[in-house]
Formats: structure tokens, C-alpha cells, sequence
């Protein structure tokens, strides 16, 4: 979340947004193919097993194209590789990061 967020920030210059994404993506005011988006990455994240067709139709609903859903498919699916693979090593995230959010 630190290093990510720091990069979101300086992507968006919003700290507000950035630190209201980190809390709780449900509590911020985002548009609805966002929401979607993150809806999906959450429960591909947590319960793989649990996503459908209806799930993907849903993201092509609020305007998400076959390339951008195999786009967010791989991006959820190599960060959550890449963050299980960093804990299961015990590695941590530097603390520099902060002083950008």
C-alpha cells in the first residue's frame, strides 16, 4: 500500500484520494467503471474461486473493453503473486515511501 500509494500520488498529486483509497475504496467518490474495477480486483484478490462470467459481463457493463478486463485480470493476479511471494520471504517495504503520501 506505502509504495503504491506513494506512486498513485504522484500519478494523481491528490493525497486525499490516495489516502481515502488506502483506508476503504468504498468510502471514496469514484465513478462507476472505477468502482467496478476495484469491486473486481478485490474479489479476485480474496476469493478467486468466487468470480463468474457475471462478473466479467458486469465490468464490459460499466464500459470495460475484452483488453482491459484481461489487463486488470493480470495486474490483480501479479500483484497479489508478488505480495504473497514478498511475505512468505519476509521482506519489507522501505520507509522512504511515506514522505510522498
Amino acid at each position: 500500500m506505502e509504495h503504491h500509494g506513494a506512486a498513485l500520488h504522484l500519478l494523481t498529486k491528490d493525497a486525499e484520494l490516495v489516502s481515502g483509497l488506502k483506508r476503504n475504496y468504498l468510502e471514496v467518490q469514484l465513478d462507476e467503471k472505477t468502482k467496478a474495477i476495484l469491486d473486481y480486483a478485490v474479489k479476485l484478490t480474496k476469493k478467486p474461486s468466487s468470480v463468474t462470467d457475471a462478473d466479467v459481463e458486469l465490468l464490459r457493463m460499466e464500459g470495460c473493453s475484452d483488453l482491459e478486463i484481461l489487463d486488470i485480470c493480470q495486474i490483480t493476479s501479479y500483484f497479489n503473486f508478488v505480495n504473497r511471494m514478498a511475505e512468505g520471504l519476509g521482506v519489507k517495504v522501505e520507509q522512504e515511501f511515506d514522505k510522498f503520501v
